[in-house]
């Protein structure tokens, strides 16, 4: 019994160590958007940051998700909310914002000053920032999209940060991916979109455990 008692109090130990050094050397990821990365609509642990969460976790990365989204939101509040969260010390950023600011017709050079004041602290505090790229419907011009389109190009050029082109590829006027509203992603749309942030974002972490 005594031997039991042993074995069974190593293997407790050995357990409780595995999980806090894990925990310890999990990479953070915080997620900054709006209604369409907090999951309006649908249960929080199924909106797709979460996904990307359960996905790179199955590849064998340490995860652990900071979702610091807020429906509604615009550019504007991304730099005061990553200041906010820096106590909880983010290795990356996962920068979700525009949608909005087109939505509102905000002047794109307005929008870019504020995603770039976000980058540039991101990365003055050593924070690695992924940007997703969004679309404006075409009703709001030929001129205002093109431009609205090339501000996310243009902070991958100017400031090296990783661009996912569009965050709804694939799931962006897919009925069945959206919810009533045609707007929003659905349970089934936000599993989609955190299967492709997850895999825009898995090399990365690759290249990581290399170096």
């Amino acid at each position: 019994m005594k031997l039991y008692n042993e074995g069974m109090f190593r293997l407790i130990v050995a357990f409780l160590c595995l999980f806090f050094f894990s925990s310890l050397y999990a990479e953070k990821i915080l997620f900054l958007g709006d209604s369409l990365t907090e999951g309006y609509g649908v249960p929080k642990d199924k909106a797709y940051p979460y996904v990307v969460e359960r996905v790179l976790k199955k590849k064998g990365h340490e995860i652990e998700i900071l979702n610091g989204s807020v429906s509604g939101s615009t550019t504007a509040s991304s730099l005061s909310r990553l200041k906010w969260f820096l106590k909880a010390k983010p290795d990356w950023l996962f920068l979700a914002l525009g949608a909005n600011d087109g939505l509102r017709g905000i002047k794109v050079e307005e929008s870019y000053k504020n995603l770039e004041k976000t980058v540039l602290f991101a990365k003055e505090n050593k924070i690695q920032v992924a940007v997703a790229g969004m679309m404006v419907p075409p009703n709001y011009g030929e001129d205002y999209g093109k431009k609205f389109n090339q501000m996310y190009k243009d902070l991958k050029k100017k400031h090296g940060v990783k661009l996912m082109p569009f965050l709804l590829v694939n799931v962006a006027a897919e009925k069945e991916m959206n919810q009533e509203d045609g707007i929003h992603p659905n349970v089934l749309g936000h599993e989609k979109m955190g299967e492709n942030v997850a895999n825009f974002l898995l090399p990365f972490f690759k290249k990581q455990k290399k170096d």
